[in-house]
């Protein structure tokens, strides 16, 4: 496989296959794509960390899991957007995968704009789909989300591409004031890949 460097400059085909290729070899990431399509989550992927963080431990020769806190489940449910609803989930889901030994954080994303202001200081609006909860990302590096689909394939979702993934790249994201959230974040990251280089807000 090539080196980091040369798949971020690959065309998105390329930077596509590759990431399938690291999810494959990954058994945590495969049991959790295949926990999330049995459970039959509505609009349902795993997101951000889990991705791109395998990615920089395969091009850094890291161990797996390395540097991951948790493994990101988005949903999207509309039909009910009480708390209650999404904590049925949420249980049901982490008893799930409670075999699997791995911190699974679940979030329905049709309910963040309910508590997002409380937490993060700023109003959002709804959304229609989870695909749109990762154009809000703070970091573009972070925007990434996969899932399996009934025939074993794996979908990838990039809204802002592979590039900076592949790049050990943290980029913001300024499509909301979300400064604070992008800075944080990457300096978690250099902390733990130094390699990773970072466009502060």
């Amino acid at each position: 496989m090539a080196i980091g460097s040369d798949l971020a400059l690959a065309p998105l085909d390329v930077q596509a296959a590759a990431l399938e290729s690291m999810i494959r070899d990954d058994p945590d990431l495969m049991a959790i794509l295949a926990l999330v399509r049995d459970q039959a989550l509505a609009d349902g992927w795993l997101t951000s960390g889990a991705i791109y963080q395998t990615v920089w431990n395969r091009l850094t020769g890291r161990p797996r899991r390395h540097g991951i806190k948790d493994y990101d489940v988005i949903y999207f449910d509309g039909a009910d957007l009480s708390y209650a609803a999404e904590d049925a989930v949420i249980r049901r889901v982490e008893a799930a995968a409670r075999p699997l030994g791995l911190p699974i954080e679940v979030r329905n994303q049709a309910r963040v704009h309910l508590w997002f202001e409380q937490r993060f200081g700023f109003p959002v609006p709804p959304i229609a789909a989870s695909a749109e909860s990762l154009v809000r990302y703070a970091s573009t590096s972070h925007a990434v989300a996969a899932r399996l689909d009934g025939s074993g394939r794996i979908e990838l979702l990039a809204p802002f591409g592979l590039r900076d993934v592949f790049a050990l790249h943290i980029r913001p994201n300024r499509a909301l004031p979300n400064g604070a959230s992008h800075d944080a974040k990457a300096r978690r990251c250099q902390s733990v890949w130094p390699e990773v280089t970072v466009e502060w807000w």
